[in-house]
């Protein structure tokens, strides 16, 4: 994509969830991105996953056209000329992927949400962002108690012959059930694959408001832990999408909103709103 002035444009899409921050740059196609931690410190410093992304991409700071922060953590982004919705932002960038998609199943590290689309459009969606069940920290702390690596879990539970019912949905009292499952002499791999349908139940129960139709994709940090995606495909009675990197798809649809934006103010003759853009940290936390 070209401006007035023959110069090449190029899109970010900075997406600062609870766990991980992501950044996408682009221009016809994706040229760079990256994934970094999130925490109170790297929140505030997620300017240098930005850098990153630039000397990745090959770009100044100065090169990027408009750049969109969406995400638990987007608002006050310095860098950022427009905040968007995380919801908003994650049915672009999936409709960009998928476009016959019709629910996103997002599964984050403190949250789970489904979105229903049509045509990269939202809806209508529902969010769990009030408990730790049915979320990548529940996995964490199964997978502590388990003496498991977090990506170990996804094939281990793949190894099992009867899975073990777990019927806590909250995050404390799953940890004692899992203990008291291993006392029992449970196998380790049939108590995963319980934790997985567990996680799989609660998700499946928020999404089924939205009244689920295919295609279905799932994204986020728990989209790589096959036990749970194929947890999910049972309750749904169907396959599900999985984007290649899924944690990738909101600062993918920041992007391409920064991106399609641009093109209508220029379709419109007008100039472009940009905010008072500066690649230093966030002052949120001050």
């Amino acid at each position: 994509m070209l401006s007035e002035e023959g110069l090449r444009m190029y899109f970010a899409g900075v997406d600062i969830g609870s766990t991980m921050t992501k950044v996408v740059i682009m221009d016809e196609e994706v040229l760079a991105s990256i994934i970094g931690p999130t925490g109170a410190e790297h929140r505030r410093l997620a300017y240098r996953v930005m850098e990153e992304a630039l000397e990745r991409a090959k770009l100044s700071f100065d090169e990027v056209s408009y750049i969109v922060a969406t995400g638990y953590g987007r608002i006050n982004v310095p860098f950022a000329d427009k905040q968007i919705t995380e919801i908003t932002c994650h049915a672009k960038g999936v409709s960009s992927l998928f476009p016959t998609v019709r629910v996103a199943i997002d599964i984050g590290g403190q949250d789970a949400k489904g979105i229903k689309i049509s045509d990269g459009r939202v809806i209508d969606f529902v969010m769990n962002d009030k408990c730790a069940a049915g979320t990548g920290r529940f996995l964490e702390v199964i997978a502590e108690t388990l003496g498991l690596k977090l990506e170990e879990l996804g094939e281990t539970s793949m190894k099992s012959k009867s899975k073990v019912n777990i019927s806590s949905t909250c995050t404390v009292f799953a940890e004692q059930e899992v203990v008291s499952r291993i006392a029992d002499g449970a196998d380790i791999e049939d108590i995963v694959a319980g934790i997985h349908d567990s996680i799989a139940s609660r998700v499946y129960r928020m999404a089924e408001r939205l009244k689920i139709e295919r295609d279905v994709v799932i994204t986020g940090g728990v989209a790589k832990n096959i036990g749970v995606v194929k947890a999910m495909e049972d309750y749904l009675g169907f396959p599900v999408l999985v984007p290649e990197e899924p944690l990738l798809t909101g600062a993918r649809g920041a992007a391409s909103l920064g991106k399609e934006l641009t093109l209508k103010a220029l379709e419109r003759g007008e100039s472009i709103e940009r905010g008072t853009r500066r690649l230093e940290e966030a002052t949120f936390f001050k």
